[in-house]
């Protein structure tokens, strides 16, 4: 097969797709990954043959502008739609309103669609493989007749917040895919992608959001309802582009409990709104009979008065490498972060603030893995208080191991490969043919 991978820039969303990438190219496929040119070095540095399209994205220069405002208005809400009185009728069309505006349209702006459907047209690839954002991905897949899917890195909740604000407006299950291909009037992120399939003359149906199926590399326990085919698949951890080498220190065993700490973009308070300070997350942990590893990098040293004792800083480290060796991780909530912690059995502190970072964290409390603390509730006793927790009762490690087997008993992505190749068989449309008159080879 040909296999189209694509992600919009931002190594975060792009790496959860790295493995499977690996996999297809092992099993003899022919992979591209596009991108605009921002993420082309991450690309290339993963091993992977990059496609640069469009320009880059305009979404840092929205978060320095007004980031504050749109991500406050997300901040500390459950995305539950399940949850009875989770989310009201007014969030439900803010969020569609709000992230349609403010992200997907910027980060599937039109240079990078057209380069993309461009590129697709040229190549014929059989199988569209999309970050669930990417909505580019399937706008390509839809004009070319190339089969296509969602690769899942988090929770499935935005998709169930789109049902259930589908379902506040009255738009009928018949609109979905193979509908009228009219989006409801009151639905931003139809509208928009009915405008942009329409240029290239392709109706819109509800296959440009959901994909014809998904690949969810989410363990069963954190998984919303979906009323789409899924393809479940074990994360692999793939932690970016970043050198992934053991250190010396990381080669001996640890005299004490070991603890990585990682803050990712949280720690930059002048970007981000609820901010968790790096000296309060070190000042929680001083005196503590603990062996700290903080990865922070140049930015995020530059904020800190005070390094404890206990406290080893990195610039980088790869988590796969050092989460074995440790007995909790306290985190900003990140997906890749979160992942990586889960399959390696590690308890964990999330301080996840927004979007799905706050749900994962209530989900792994609620099953006994770790503990969840909101970025603004944040204090010193407080945090310290629950790593002391963790640290001494013995049933959060069993809770964490027990949902690393949960995640070893998904498929791996070579054992996904050949259902890849089935489903592209049976969903990738007739014509049009590689270019030469070749046609286009599934298994």
């Amino acid at each position: 097969m040909r296999v189209l991978l694509t992600s919009f820039a931002m190594d975060a969303h792009f790496n959860g797709s790295v493995p499977l990438a690996w996999a297809l190219r092992a099993a003899g496929h022919e992979v591209r990954v596009a991108s605009q040119p921002a993420l082309t070095g991450s690309i290339t540095a993963a091993g992977l043959t990059a496609v640069p399209v469009g320009v880059d994205h305009r979404l840092d220069e929205m978060v320095k502008g007004v980031g504050d405002s749109v991500l406050s208005h997300h901040a500390n809400q459950s995305l539950d739609a399940d949850a009875p009185g989770q989310l009201t009728p007014a969030f439900l069309k803010g969020w569609d309103t709000m992230m349609t505006a403010t992200f997907y349209t910027l980060i599937n702006d039109d240079p990078m669609v057209d380069d993309l459907v461009d590129f697709a047209r040229g190549w014929a690839p059989d199988l569209v493989l999309w970050e669930p954002f990417t909505f580019a991905g399937a706008v390509a897949a839809k004009v070319t007749g190339a089969a296509h899917a969602r690769l899942l890195s988090f929770p499935d909740l935005f998709m169930s917040m789109r049902r259930a604000f589908l379902a506040q407006i009255g738009a009928a299950p018949a609109d979905r895919a193979g509908g009228s291909g009219t989006a409801h009037p009151e639905d931003s992120l139809g509208q928009w992608l009915e405008w942009t399939l329409g240029r290239y003359g392709v109706p819109f149906d509800e296959e440009a959001v959901t994909g014809q199926w998904s690949v969810d590399q989410v363990p069963r326990s954190f998984r919303p309802p979906s009323d789409g085919p899924t393809v479940g698949m074990r994360y692999v951890p793939y932690n970016g582009p970043g050198p992934a080498v053991v250190p010396d220190w990381l080669r001996v065993p640890p005299t004490r409990p070991r603890v990585c700490v990682t803050l990712g973009l949280t720690a930059r308070t002048s970007e981000f709104p609820n901010a968790v300070p790096v000296d309060l997350v070190l000042k929680a942990i001083e005196g503590l009979d603990i062996e700290v590893v903080a990865t922070l990098d140049a930015e995020e040293r530059a904020l800190l008065t005070h390094v404890p004792d206990n406290v080893r800083l990195v610039d980088h480290v790869a988590l796969h490498a050092l989460l074995p060796t440790c007995a909790a991780i306290v985190h900003h909530g990140g997906a890749g972060t979160w992942s990586t912690a889960l399959v390696e059995g590690v308890p964990q502190i999330a301080m996840g603030w927004i979007w799905d970072a706050i749900d994962r964290a209530q989900r792994q409390q609620a099953l006994g893995a770790g503990l969840h603390l909101p970025s603004h509730e944040v204090t010193v006793e407080g945090l310290r208080g629950r790593l002391v927790r963790i640290l001494e009762d013995p049933s959060f490690t069993s809770a964490a191991a027990r949902l690393r087997a949960e995640a070893e008993s998904e498929p791996t992505p070579a054992q996904v490969v050949p259902v890849l190749e089935r489903l592209t068989a049976q969903h990738r449309a007739h014509g049009p043919r590689r270019p030469g008159g070749t046609p286009p080879c599934v298994s």
